[in-house]
């Protein structure tokens, strides 16, 4: 997560003080060319692709007509998969909530000309992108991050793939293995707790702070057990 914690960052000083342009030969170049401030448009366009994992001219052609604050959703008319409803969450609201509405623009990423909407949104994102050394990293992706902390999650790649807007079960399918996540880690707690066990430390907090309940040792099985039980300790 450090990588957006820095684009968080860098968000925060493109709308604010201004993010510090390539350093210039020429010295006497003005203080206030050394800075780039995103308009809120541009910041606002960035922060939705990330909350809302929606595709970039998704974003850039939203209309205020298609924004539902009251439940909480996008209807979108049309997309790359047809009629599209995109749920939204609360940071996504908060920044729709913030975005600035410009008379007879029916866009809610207003542009600089009359009527229409914000067209580059590749410069600034070079700034940011440049600013927080994210390297390649594309505004597509940003819908990727989306995906991927939920796969991390544990969310489900169904409920990923609703939200993104899926047709195919398939598209979904390139976040699986992200999905293994939380078990890896499930299984490297266990297995600390085992070994801990191993040495001889008896009480081990876990991730909780609960500290397990003194289980009896191990004993040898009973000659004379019977055949289930026998079964039932081998699922355990």
């Amino acid at each position: 997560m450090d990588e957006l914690e820095t684009l968080g960052a860098t968000l925060r000083l493109g709308e604010t003080a201004g993010i510090p342009s390539k350093m210039r030969s020429d010295k006497r170049a003005p203080k206030a060319e050394l800075t780039t401030i995103l308009s809120p448009p541009a910041a606002g366009a960035i922060k939705l692709l990330l909350f809302t994992g929606a595709r970039r001219q998704e974003t850039l052609n939203l209309r205020w007509a298609e924004v539902d604050f009251d439940r909480g959703a996008l209807h979108l008319p049309d997309s790359k998969t047809g009629r599209k409803t995109i749920l939204l969450n609360t940071p996504a609201l908060t920044v729709l909530a913030s975005m600035p509405r410009v008379h007879g623009n029916p866009y809610v990423v207003a542009g600089t000309k009359p009527g229409a909407p914000l067209r580059d949104l590749n410069r600034p994102w070079a700034t940011v992108r440049r600013h927080a050394h994210l390297g390649k990293f594309r505004l597509h992706d940003l819908r990727h991050t989306f995906a991927s902390v939920g796969a991390s999650s544990n969310l489900g790649l169904p409920v990923i793939g609703k939200l993104l807007g899926h047709t195919q079960s398939a598209t979904t399918a390139r976040y699986a293995h992200l999905a293994d996540d939380p078990l890896r880690r499930a299984a490297e707690m266990i297995g600390h707790s085992l070994s801990a066990a191993l040495d001889g430390i008896r009480e081990i907090q876990t991730p909780l702070g609960i500290t397990p309940r003194p289980q009896p040792e191990l004993q040898k099985g009973r000659r004379n057990g019977s055949s289930n039980s026998r079964k039932a300790a081998t699922e355990r």
